[in-house]
């Protein structure tokens, strides 16, 4: 028998499917009725409720369309009114314009469907400090964030972390004070602490992204990125011999990402050279591009205690006035080899990030250092800022502004957010 499936609906609380026949059909139930008409009009269903009652005749679509064609169209609700101004509004005639951006921004659902800019827990780098000890400490300045164990608060964090899309990290160490001396020589042994943290880290997430700080800071005596001469004097190419050996040492490790903080000149080059001798070459560049000489870093330097125990550090990082000297940086960074190019601090120079978004094909990172993290807290303690709403419009700014990632310590708390969790 010849048949056409047609799909008919809803009957008792069920879907069915009937068929348009070439003969009549008939069914033992009682309960539906199946007649024909001419051979090519669709068939009407007609479901007897329980109380022996007919449901009403569906329309095939031609019946609708000739209803309508009849000017008998059904019955839709009515419009609803124009809402009412408040008294006193005045009366007024249009604007004679043809632009009205705001038809854009009138609902939620529009606000969305024409957002430009997108963030997602894949975007973020979130920086942890660890220690040899197995206790977490927390850091006074820095509410929310401690020095972690490297054996266990750490891995327990990274969980947390991977837990709702945050697989990214960047280690900074706490050194013990023994192991400082002038030449920063504990920041390429292969057994201390950073090179040991990568192995477990690896061991227990192999997928982990691992980002290393590549500076002397942390290792010096004299808390400076770089070797000092006994004239105050920061030693350029001899620092950059000793960052090329701890770069390749945390490679060795497993280190997905090495990261020069130090604004040495020419050290992306060198340290390009040097990994990739020691067939590292699948082993990434973040460069600090632009780091500039900022006050911002303060509650960092007390996690770290790595505050440099004379003068500054303007001698190599960047004056906070300068704009078109980060292009000089930039470009000497992405023809020596960089993979990535990075802004520190991040908010304060939202011109800066996009000077390189638009300069540059390479991705870019920017660094919410830990003034930018301390002062949102700090304002949200008070009671002065909604402190989740200002994160995570801090961070959709510089995501706007042009940067892929973000190094940030509300990495965690903001993929929580993101994901609808609130802890």
């Amino acid at each position: 028998m010849a048949s056409a499936i047609v799909n008919v609906g809803p009957i008792l609380g069920l879907d069915y499917v009937a068929l348009r026949p070439a003969k009549p059909l008939k069914l033992n139930s009682g309960r539906i009725q199946i007649k024909t008409t001419r051979p090519q009009r669709l068939f009407s269903i007609r479901a007897s409720d329980g109380d022996g009652s007919i449901g009403k005749t569906r329309l095939s679509d031609a019946e609708c369309e000739a209803a309508v064609v009849a000017g008998n169209p059904p019955q839709a609700p009515p419009a609803p009114p124009k809402p009412a101004a408040p008294a006193g509004t005045p009366v007024v005639s249009s604007l004679p314009i043809s632009r009205r951006p705001r038809r854009n921004r009138r609902s939620p659902s529009l606000r969305a469907a024409f957002q430009e800019t997108s963030l997602s827990p894949a975007n973020f780098v979130y920086p942890l400090f660890i220690h040899e000890g197995q206790d977490d400490a927390p850091i006074g300045a820095m509410p929310g964030c401690y020095r972690l164990g490297w054996r266990h608060g750490l891995v327990e964090e990274v969980a947390k972390a991977r837990d709702v899309g945050v697989n990214s990290i960047v280690l900074f160490p706490k050194v013990p004070d023994a192991l400082k001396n002038p030449t920063g020589d504990e920041a390429y042994n292969d057994n201390g602490l950073v090179p040991r943290t990568i192995r477990l880290l690896k061991d227990k997430y192999p997928d982990l992204v691992i980002y290393t700080d590549v500076a002397l800071d942390p290792y010096s005596s004299d808390g400076h990125d770089g070797i000092v001469r006994e004239d105050g004097v920061i030693l350029n190419d001899e620092t950059v011999h000793q960052l090329c050996k701890q770069a390749v040492s945390q490679a060795r490790a497993g280190a997905d990402v090495v990261s020069p903080s130090d604004m040495m000149d020419g050290r992306v080059g060198a340290i390009r050279t040097a990994l990739d001798a020691e067939g590292f070459q699948h082993v990434s560049i973040m460069s600090y591009t632009a780091k500039y000489a900022s006050s911002f870093y303060g509650p960092f330097r007390e996690a770290l205690d790595s505050n440099p125990r004379f003068g500054d550090k303007k001698t190599y990082q960047m004056n906070p006035a300068n704009y078109r000297e980060a292009m000089v940086e930039a470009n000497e960074d992405e023809s020596e080899g960089a993979d990535i190019l990075l802004v520190k601090p991040a908010l304060p120079y939202l011109d800066i990030v996009r000077l390189l978004r638009d300069n540059s094909p390479l991705p870019i990172a920017a660094y919410q250092v830990s003034g930018e993290y301390s002062m949102i807290k700090a304002g949200g303690v008070l009671k002065m800022i909604d402190e989740e709403k200002v994160m995570m419009e801090s961070l959709m700014c510089l995501r706007r502004a042009g940067a892929d990632v973000i190094l940030t310590y509300f990495a965690l708390q903001a993929a929580r957010t993101l994901c609808g969790e609130k802890r």
